[in-house]
């Protein structure tokens, strides 16, 4: 047994053993236990705990409130943001834009929106520039970079500006944020104009960008980043009118935005930072040292290769033919001054018009102008002109409203200037004449002629060399432009009947009352005389002169309306106008306008000169086209040495060189006089002379002047002699 107690005791002191053990293990314990029983260490060591769970009480409850605020206000714009498809366009519509005559577009007006276009359809090169110069990492941030905020703050700080005046510092999605103006819609009854607005949108204060930034958040929640990009891309002005990169692409470059090379991609992601001072229109050298900063920055980033970096720096983007023109010039404004207002200067709505402009034909007009005043008039010359061509039904085909041609709301000299015709309204006196049956071969007296003007007492005229050359046939006296004869033609059809006639071709003006009326004393525009002209080429018809083909709106098919001029009434005789057309024939071979006359085929017109010389004209056509050429000081200042058969008929001979190059020639629509006709030339100035005295017409029963007729008769009496 008590062996027994021995054993059993045994395994109690092999227990004792981890008992000591851990004892040992406390020992260490009770020793700092005892350290920390150091009153000052316990006193230090639990002011700090205490600060920190204060601080850390403090920040998560903080930071908890800010999260829900922000995750309320984020939830908060993200329900009141629509569709991405509805916030691609966010210009104000009532953009035209104007094709020629071949469908081709060559100037714009308002703010053009040329089309939605998605992160995939423009072009990878117009993409990754504008990644690269506008947000590097936008594919990888949640909207907001701290650090690009942080870099703008201390470029702003250190360039002497408030840290959020100047360099922004934002992410793609904040400028969008920006574009879209956080949400809030223009309100007119709000802001004083959509500038104010503009400018509020664009303010930089402290808390606009928190909410800037907020809203960028919703965006990142709300769209994908293709999306973000395209609403990015699709709003943002890019100068020139031009919103979004379709239409900058359209408008600078005639290509759409899926088109453009790596050099022209960089100069529309350039126009991003300045769009006003960086437009090509603007300066196009500062554009393209802008664009070369950004090809530097695409090859950095890994997006263009030497080679394709150096080909776009060695060949920098250019203008189209369309950009270079500024917006078309003054046909352009023409055709939006002359078309319905509400479908032109004041449309709500995005319109594009059809005209009748030929690109071919402008040039060759701005050429032959700029190689005149060149080579032919001094230096230093204020002179001005202007140039209209047209088709014989009225088809304007060039215009040129004054000597800078790349002007845009320009005063516009070929539309708006009413001036003094001169000699270039006869055609309409002898028009009168030749329309009542009378031949170019009767004679008239070219001898000193007074007329009694009541209220003004007499007026005597006088040819421009203040010369006589007695008797002298009709297409002579025109021929030479000579003055007397013309006003006596005009006594004698009746001035009422050559008003009437001038009138009904497209002379709108108020036409003089007295007889220097046939001297071209009223006031006309150039469009408006070189339209009157037309109607003579095409066979005594009124012609209306139009710019417009049709109109629709855009991504329509159907016009909403078509053609706003062309042929009218008959005005004279066919026969009366082709013979009238050979007697301007005989200025250009023979008369005061031969320095317009072509070789390689026929042509007619016209010269005018004004009193002093203050105008000088001249306006004839081919078998093709009617063009009227005017030249003048705007202060009406006289012209030194020119005449309309001086320079405005080279003006008009170069033009119409230009613009008959490679046509085949043919022949003008006009009718000489019976053959044998008498004709009395300068040299021989044999016959009758006209009576002195102003005729009068023969009362009818009825006490009114009798028609044709009587007319006739009393003509058959002042010529005399030489009537077929």
């Amino acid at each position: 047994m008590v062996a027994d107690k021995r054993a059993r005791a045994k395994p109690a002191a092999v227990a004792a053993k981890p008992a000591s053990a851990k004892t040992a293990k406390r020992k260490p314990r009770a020793r700092r236990q005892s350290t920390h029983r150091n009153p000052v260490i316990r006193f230090i060591a639990g002011f700090f705990h205490l600060i920190w769970r204060v601080i850390w009480g403090f920040t998560w409850r903080v930071g908890l409130i800010i999260g829900l605020i922000l995750a309320g206000a984020v939830g908060y714009f993200y329900t009141t943001l629509p569709e991405a498809n509805a916030l691609l366009d966010g210009r104000q519509r009532g953009s035209v834009t104007l094709l020629d005559a071949e469908g081709r577009v060559f100037a714009w007006r308002g703010d053009q929106f040329g089309g939605v276009v998605t992160a995939s359809s423009i072009s990878p090169h117009l993409k990754n520039a504008v990644i690269a110069t506008e947000d590097r990492r936008f594919y990888s941030h949640l909207g907001v970079s701290p650090r690009g905020i942080a870099g703008a703050m201390r470029i702003n700080l250190r360039e002497g500006r408030g840290p959020f005046s100047g360099n922004g510092g934002s992410t793609i999605t904040q400028q969008t944020a920006k574009l879209l103006c956080l949400g809030v819609p223009y309100d007119k009854e709000q802001w004083e104009s959509e500038a104010a607005y503009e400018a509020d949108c664009r303010r930089g204060s402290l808390s606009r960008k928190l909410k800037e930034a907020v809203y960028a958040l919703a965006l990142e929640t709300k769209y994908t980043k293709d999306e973000i990009l395209a609403i990015y891309v699709n709003r943002a002005y890019l100068g020139g009118g031009a919103f979004g990169a379709e239409a900058a692409a359209q408008r600078y470059f005639g290509k759409t935005s899926g088109q453009v090379t790596p050099a022209e991609a960089a100069m529309l992601a350039g126009l991003l930072t300045a769009p006003t001072s960086l437009a090509p229109t603007n300066n196009l050298q500062r554009s393209q040292n802008r664009a070369a900063t950004v090809v530097r920055l695409m090859e950095q980033q890994g997006y263009l290769t030497a080679a394709q970096a150096r080909d776009a720096l060695d060949n920098p983007a250019r203008l189209s033919e369309a950009a270079e023109a500024r917006a078309g010039g003054f046909f352009a404004d023409w055709v939006m001054s002359s078309g319905p207002e509400f479908f032109t200067r004041n449309t709500t709505e995005d319109v594009v018009i059809r005209t009748t402009l030929d690109p071919r034909i402008q040039s060759a007009s701005e050429e032959a102008m700029q190689f005149i005043f060149d080579n032919k008039v001094r230096d230093g010359s204020e002179a001005q002109a202007a140039i209209v061509v047209m088709s014989s039904d009225g088809a304007v085909r060039a215009m040129i409203g004054g000597r800078d041609t790349k002007v845009v709301g320009a005063f516009n000299r070929a539309t708006q200037a009413r001036r003094q015709t001169g000699s270039a309204f006869k055609p309409f006196v002898f028009a009168a004449a030749l329309d009542l049956g009378y031949s170019p071969y009767d004679i008239i007296d070219d001898s000193p002629y007074c007329v009694n003007i009541p209220g003004s007492g007499e007026w005597c005229p006088n040819n421009y060399d203040r010369s006589f050359n007695g008797p002298v046939t009709m297409v002579d006296a025109f021929a030479r432009s000579l003055n007397i004869p013309a006003v006596k033609v005009a006594q004698t059809v009746g001035l009422e009947r050559v008003r009437t006639i001038a009138g009904q071709f497209g002379i709108q003006s108020d036409l003089a009352a007295g007889p220097a009326l046939a001297l071209g004393a009223s006031d006309s525009t150039l469009i408006e005389t070189t339209g009157a002209f037309a109607g003579i080429l095409n066979g005594g018809s009124a012609v209306t002169p139009y710019g417009l083909i049709e109109l629709r709106m855009q991504g329509e098919d159907e016009p909403m309306m078509s053609a706003t001029g062309g042929m009218g009434e008959r005005v004279i005789r066919q026969e009366a106008a082709e013979q009238l057309t050979w007697m301007m024939h005989q200025v250009t071979t023979r008369g005061t306008g031969t320095r317009a006359n072509l070789e390689d085929r026929e042509v007619a017109g016209k010269t005018g000169t004004t009193q002093a010389a203050r105008d000088a004209w001249f306006i004839g056509y081919s078998a093709d086209y009617v063009t009227g050429v005017w030249m003048g000081y705007d202060d009406n200042t006289p012209l030194t040495g020119v005449t309309g058969g001086g320079l405005p008929s080279e003006i008009w001979h170069e033009v119409m060189v230009r613009v008959h190059q490679g046509m085949p020639a043919r022949p003008l629509p006009m009718q000489a006089p019976l053959q044998g006709a008498p004709q009395v030339s300068q040299e021989q100035n044999q016959g009758q002379p006209w009576r002195q005295e102003q005729a009068q017409p023969r009362p009818s029963n009825n006490g009114q002047p009798e028609t044709q007729n009587a007319i006739e008769q009393l003509f058959r009496d002042l010529f005399g002699a030489g009537r077929n």
